[in-house]
């Protein structure tokens, strides 16, 4: 086994350091993506039901279709406005609400007799995500006032049973939570693997790989301060995110601790710029690099369980992903930040992290090898 020295590490991390403090737009990506594009995943894409356009066909013009217009209020709706029922499908397509509800003539007279009169709902549902939530809302309201018109109660004792829900971890469902935190997560996979690949592949641009190369230095000790140098930069970017951006600004309260979190995401470090270095020695260039992060780094953070649960992906899917350390950052990462895990449930994740991170090390270790052999040869 090759000798390696810590003092040719460090003194290589605090080159690299000096690198990355010069090079400004990499500088400038990881300032924007723990600060900036936290705010904006978790503010910009709502995940809730928030003042959305509704229209009301009222052809029963009764007290209780009045009350149905009145029970759509911000801010999950905007104040619904009267129109004809020919001027359905032109305000539809023209995209000026996103629901119509139709309450059909004799409607409070047809329902006060006994009878069940339909109701028609139309949904735009090209806004796929507030077609379900608002179907369900206003589904929710009718019943309910049309309920507590009837028997004075809300709720219809149709049922033997009374169902409580309890909502744990995030009781008002609030999709702001999910989403500045996760983009934190995301962001640490994302930045360790560009900013590790792209310092390989400077290195060769530049020609100061030739330079390490006649110095007393190993394969090891290059990539070793190349990962902690850059992983320290990232992990220093997540730690400013998670205390400042997240719970000062966003107001997100985190349940577990987060030094636990820090330290499970320097092991997660480790494996992810592995990832990066293995990149730079396939790469021959930065516009190759890029390409090849594009079609690493979507997948590790679609398929990692981040945005869906991997239980509803097919099986082969989740075989793969069992491979990738990510998947295993993601979910003890969710566990420690959201459900308060400590270390004695979320030991098994990590473990299995760092021994994948260690197969990834492995593998790209052998590669920059070779890659060295050949530009000596």
């Amino acid at each position: 086994m090759e000798r390696f020295s810590w003092t040719n590490i460090f003194r290589l991390g605090l080159k690299e350091l000096r690198s990355l403090a010069a090079d400004k737009v990499l500088l400038g990506l990881i300032v924007w993506a723990f600060s900036g594009a936290i705010y904006e995943a978790a503010t910009g894409v709502s995940q809730e039901l928030h003042n959305a356009p509704v229209a009301i066909v009222d052809e029963d013009a009764s007290p209780l279709s009045s009350r149905l217009a009145g029970a759509l209020y911000p801010p999950y709706f905007k104040p619904p406005e009267l129109i004809r029922l020919d001027q359905v499908d032109a305000a539809m397509n023209s995209n000026r609400y996103a629901f119509v509800l139709v309450i059909p003539p004799h409607f409070q007279r047809d329902l006060s007799a006994g009878r069940q009169p339909e109701m028609q709902l139309n949904i735009d549902a090209t806004l796929i995500s507030q077609a379900f939530i608002g179907a369900n809302y206003i589904s929710q309201i009718v019943s309910g006032e049309v309920s507590e018109y009837l028997t004075g109660r809300r709720d219809a004792a149709t049922s033997p049973i009374r169902l409580t829900t309890r909502a744990r971890f995030n009781p008002n469902l609030t999709g702001l939570w999910f989403g500045g935190v996760m983009e934190a997560i995301n962001n640490v996979t994302m930045l360790t693997i560009i900013l590790v690949g792209a310092a390989f592949i400077r290195e060769r641009e530049h020609g100061t790989i030739e330079h390490l190369l006649v110095m007393p230095l190993t394969p090891f000790e290059i990539m070793m301060a190349k990962i902690w140098a850059n992983g320290l930069a990232v992990l220093l970017g997540v730690a400013f995110a998670l205390l400042v951006m997240v719970q000062r600004v966003l107001q997100v309260p985190i349940a577990g601790s987060v030094p636990l979190f820090l330290a499970a995401a320097a092991c997660y470090l480790f494996s992810a710029a592995s990832i990066g270095i293995f990149l730079g020695t396939i790469a021959r260039s930065m516009p190759q690099l890029g390409l090849l992060i594009i079609i690493v780094i979507v997948p590790l953070q679609l398929l990692s369980g981040g945005v869906t649960p991997q239980e509803s992906m097919p099986e082969a899917i989740r075989h793969i992903m069992a491979a990738t350390p990510t998947t295993y950052f993601v979910r003890l990462a969710q566990g420690i930040l959201y459900r308060g895990a400590g270390l004695e449930v979320v030991w098994r994740d990590l473990l299995a992290m760092t021994g994948v991170g260690a197969a990834f090390f492995t593998i790209a270790l052998v590669r920059f090898r070779k890659a060295v052999t050949q530009t000596q040869l």
